[in-house]
């Protein structure tokens, strides 16, 4: 290290005295000391590798340690540290229950639940009439009860976790029967057999990828079955040359054998969603009413809750569930239980089709979308003049794993590029901004699903794209 850059790092000024800096009170104020004196360490380190790395450019980097630009660029850095996170975003994709976007929107009467729920004590394992200790599943009990008339429910935090538990206490170090073709992965490179393996339980396969018969079952039963669980198979379907055993054809099977039904249907739907064009899914009830002793689901998607696995069925079985130790390690937190709660009242008084936003997305129709395309595109044409934009129409999804080959009519805002990679760079400034834009891009257009954006989002959504739109950069 020569002399003359010797020098220049030692004029780098240190962390307490740029603190001290009155061009830095206001940095320290909104940041507080801590994490303002983290932040400045880190610019200065930043600076001084420069300077090390770049001996030519050292001069000019040390200029950057001034107080005031380290205040700039600090304040910056401490901002984005600080900013909410998760951030809200515009879903303008039309997948109703986008799992990277957060799966279902609580409905109002959910959220405001869970927020007075945050801010109180609250009887959550305390039982007011006797004066002793409670349980915070029977808080539930009186709305699944209602709602799955004869059978018994429990809620833990997602559903992998409720089918997790479901293997353990009923099929522990025996066999658990499954179809080769309902081994799937799951979100997060989840599988069907690793959670089986965790459970204990041992996997029997049968069948082939694209026909499992009722006799393939029973050709597998034997002393070691301990469950034969039917798989909800999610994001895929297989078309073509198939043949699949139902809940209804398994159910005496299973009754015979003297094992346990357990039907994993992640998706959770408990309403009949065929007028919103999803025929494809059976409602919870059915199954049971089909002879499932158990069936999980979680809360987070076509049920249009907050993330939560429920597990209904059979009284005897569901106790067994409840008392097996990973219930109490996976176990809901109260506001998750007030949301849940919220959200199960709106089925039981018959709102739930008004009152849950994912059920009032699926059911939007495609005029009424149309209707607000229309108003949003005459908007975006008088403020870019020069913009092509129009309303075609397109297709939303449920999402979620659920109904992968249901298709919703739809009307969908197209913006189309101009030049190379124009409609990734359009995709990309409507990520940056706030609220962030998620959209989709077909054949170099941005395209905008209006049925996943709430209708007084419209104006904002508007705003945002004639942003993205405007050749200056925010």
């Amino acid at each position: 290290m020569t002399r003359e850059l010797r020098e220049i790092l030692g004029a780098i000024p240190s962390v307490d005295r740029i603190l001290e800096d009155p061009a830095f009170g206001e940095v320290v104020a909104v940041l507080g000391r801590r994490l303002a004196a983290d932040l400045v360490r880190e610019d200065l380190d930043r600076l001084r590798h420069g300077a090390l790395e770049r001996p030519t450019a050292a001069a000019a980097l040390v200029r950057d340690a001034a107080p005031a630009a380290v205040a700039g660029r600090v304040r910056a850095a401490g901002e984005r540290v600080l900013a909410p996170r998760p951030a809200p975003v515009l879903n303008a994709t039309g997948v109703v229950v986008h799992t990277n976007l957060g799966r279902s929107v609580l409905s109002r009467p959910a959220a405001e639940r869970l927020a007075e729920t945050a801010r109180h004590f609250v009887d959550l394992e305390y039982d007011l009439a006797r004066g002793g200790r409670g349980h915070r599943q029977d808080h539930l009990a009186p709305l699944l009860r209602i709602l799955f008339p004869g059978s018994a429910g429990i809620v833990v935090n997602n559903n992998a976790a409720a089918i997790l538990i479901a293997l353990r206490a009923l099929a522990r170090g025996r066999e658990v029967v499954v179809s080769r073709g309902e081994l799937v992965e799951i979100g997060g490179s989840f599988r069907v057999p690793e959670i089986l393996a965790a459970s204990g339980a041992r996997l029997r396969e049968v069948g082939t990828t694209n026909r499992t018969r009722v006799g393939d079952y029973q050709a597998a039963l034997g002393p070691r079955t301990g469950a034969i669980l039917k798989v909800h198979t999610s994001n895929f379907r297989i078309v073509g040359f198939t043949e699949d055993a139902g809940v209804a054809e398994l159910a005496p099977l299973a009754r015979s054998a003297g094992v346990p039904l357990v039907v994993d249907w992640g998706s959770g739907d408990l309403v009949d969603l065929g007028p919103a064009g999803i025929a494809d899914e059976v409602p919870v009830g059915e199954l049971i009413a089909d002879g499932a002793d158990v069936v999980t689901f979680s809360g987070d998607k076509l049920l249009g809750g907050p993330q939560a696995g429920f597990a209904v069925g059979r009284p005897d079985l569901i106790r067994k569930m409840a008392r097996d130790p990973m219930a109490r390690v996976c176990r809901i937190d109260r506001i998750v239980l007030a949301a849940v709660h919220a959200t199960l009242r709106a089925y039981v008084t018959g709102r739930a089709w008004e009152e849950v936003p994912t059920l009032v997305m699926l059911t939007l129709s495609r005029e009424a979308i149309a209707a607000r395309a229309q108003r949003a595109v005459e908007a975006l044409r008088a403020a870019c003049p020069d913009a092509a934009i129009e309303v075609v129409p397109g297709v939303s999804r449920s999402g979620g794993g659920s109904s992968p080959m249901g298709e919703i009519p739809t009307a969908l805002i197209a913006v189309t590029g101009r030049g190379d990679r124009a409609a990734h760079r359009l995709e990309r400034r409507l990520r940056d901004g706030t609220p962030a834009v998620i959209a989709r891009i077909h054949e170099d257009r941005v395209l905008l699903d209006l049925r996943t954006v709430p209708e007084d989002s419209d104006d904002t959504l508007v705003s945002r794209v004639a942003q993205a739109l405007s050749p200056v950069r925010r």
